[in-house]
């Protein structure tokens, strides 16, 4: 075992996506970001690995002194008209996400949607839709299953994180304050 394998895995999964995220269309971005920051209040939804990604998002939403929560915790208040919705679904076809988002339409609230297909069912119930478009032609052997959505949306994330800070005047102390470990 020399990690030839380790290695070629983690060069296929940042190439493909740095390819990705460079197709996603900042104005979407921009318009995601300003729901965020008018908002009373965000929410973030995703299922499995895309939850995953959801509630780090959350998470640092909250180091940036928003109102941030994951829809289905148990103290996760409703969502209301003018709130900010996050939706994070590979396939666009999660149940779950699409009944969250139909639900997030009839009160007013703001959707955002991350998915791969942008004919989907989610898609289309969309306010402001990022698209992370998948290559057609996925080496499972070294990103299997999801792994290149998942990790292509916290990267996106992550960069509407860094718009957000610049954007409130934060920096990586001010978020500390708000970091759980160190409260």
């Amino acid at each position: 075992m020399n990690g030839d394998r380790f290695y070629t895995s983690v060069s296929y999964v940042l190439d493909q996506a740095g390819t990705i995220i460079e197709g996603v269309e900042f104005e979407r971005v921009k318009i995601a970001t300003d729901n965020i920051l008018r908002a009373k209040q965000s929410f973030v939804y995703g299922v499995g690995r895309s939850g995953i990604v959801g509630k780090a998002f959350a998470m640092r939403l909250v180091q940036l002194g928003l109102k941030a929560y994951f829809i289905g915790e148990s103290t996760t208040p409703i969502v209301e008209k003018g709130d900010a919705v996050i939706l994070i679904s590979n396939t666009g076809e999660t149940s779950s996400a699409i009944q969250t988002a139909e639900i997030v339409n009839r009160v007013g609230a703001h959707s955002i949607v991350l998915t791969s297909e942008p004919e989907s069912s989610l898609a289309k119930l969309a306010e402001v839709l990022i698209v992370l478009k998948m290559p057609e032609k996925i080496n499972t052997d070294f990103a299997p299953l999801g792994t290149l959505f998942e990790d292509s949306a916290m990267i996106v994330l992550d960069g509407m994180i860094s718009e957000i800070m610049e954007r409130k005047g934060e920096n990586d102390e001010s978020m500390r304050s708000r970091h759980a470990i160190w409260v």
